[in-house]
């Protein structure tokens, strides 16, 4: 299933499902029982699980694509880690400061918290820090936890996952470069905005693309239509699984939280530099697609 959070002609916020070329307003389509937002849903998937699923087979489309606005599917998660996961990505960005990969980071997956609130969706302008003159995209993918765990092994991690999206982790390198220099992680560089999107889709959807213990699905991102960055979810070093074993080491996970992956190799412009591309302007426009999980797109306002 892909699970979408979405804006009708009349301003109300709703979920659902996609159904061919529509959507479905699950609340309605089920007389009510089911509830309003998808978070809820999250939260109580056992208990709708048959129901779900019995109207994904039976129901219609309650409004056509061109009816609604495709908000960010999980509006305000309970939580946001971003993890640092895909080698090349953290080779590359260390070297352009003169470092090299610090020996620990083999040793387990690392992720700070950002900010769940400040979430965005498809087709969302995105507003620029003040200060920032080097505004930069991140190319990542994401899954939403969908069961409550304490120590979860990687063994069973997968168990846990309701879903996964595009995620792009924005970045405001210059404030970035400045407050990591403290050597407390990301602040204001970061917690201004953050895309996931265009949907949420169930890991039913993507068994096709499994290899081991992860997915092959081809990663890019297009700057006014210029592909810029290519990768591939298989070249990730730590899988979700392991994410997720290091995320509940004695700490109960919730469903609802984000978990993303960290940037892609050569996904983003501080990794190509801005001899390939300057940073991102005013009504630039920033194409995310991954194999099965769609398109997300934004523009700098």
């Amino acid at each position: 299933m892909k699970w979408v959070t979405f804006q009708t002609s009349e301003g109300m916020q709703k979920a659902g499902w996609l159904h061919q070329d529509g959507v479905v307003d699950m609340h309605f389509i089920s007389g009510g029982e089911l509830p309003k937002d998808l978070l809820t849903l999250i939260q109580h998937y056992e208990k709708f699980q048959a129901q779900v699923k019995a109207l994904y087979n039976s129901c219609e489309a309650t409004y056509s694509l061109e009816e609604v606005k495709l908000l960010a599917p999980l509006p305000q998660p309970i939580s946001y880690r971003d993890f640092y996961a895909f080698e090349n990505h953290v080779k590359t960005a260390r070297s352009k400061r003169g470092l090299s990969v610090v020996e620990e980071w083999y040793q387990f997956p690392v992720f700070y918290f950002s900010n769940h609130l400040a979430i965005n969706g498809h087709e969302e302008e995105i507003v620029s820090p003040r200060e920032c003159e080097e505004l930069d995209y991140e190319l990542e993918v994401a899954c939403i936890i969908g069961k409550k765990g304490r120590n979860i092994p990687k063994e069973k991690a997968e168990e846990y996952i309701f879903g996964y999206c595009i995620l792009n982790d924005w970045s405001a390198r210059d404030l970035q470069r400045s407050e990591m220099k403290v050597g407390l992680g990301p602040a204001k560089g970061k917690d201004f905005a953050t895309t996931i999107g265009p949907y949420i889709v169930t890991p039913d959807e993507l068994e096709e693309y499994r290899i081991d213990e992860g997915f092959m699905l081809d990663m890019t991102a297009k700057v006014n239509g210029q592909t810029l960055s290519h990768g591939n979810l298989k070249d990730i070093y730590y899988s979700f699984a392991e994410m997720i074993e290091r995320a509940s080491a004695d700490v109960m996970l919730y469903p609802g939280e984000l978990i993303g992956s960290g940037t892609v190799g050569t996904g983003c412009i501080l990794e190509l530099g801005t001899d390939v591309h300057p940073w991102l302007q005013p009504q630039d426009e920033i194409e995310l697609e991954v194999t099965g999980l769609g398109v997300l797109r934004n523009t700098i306002r």
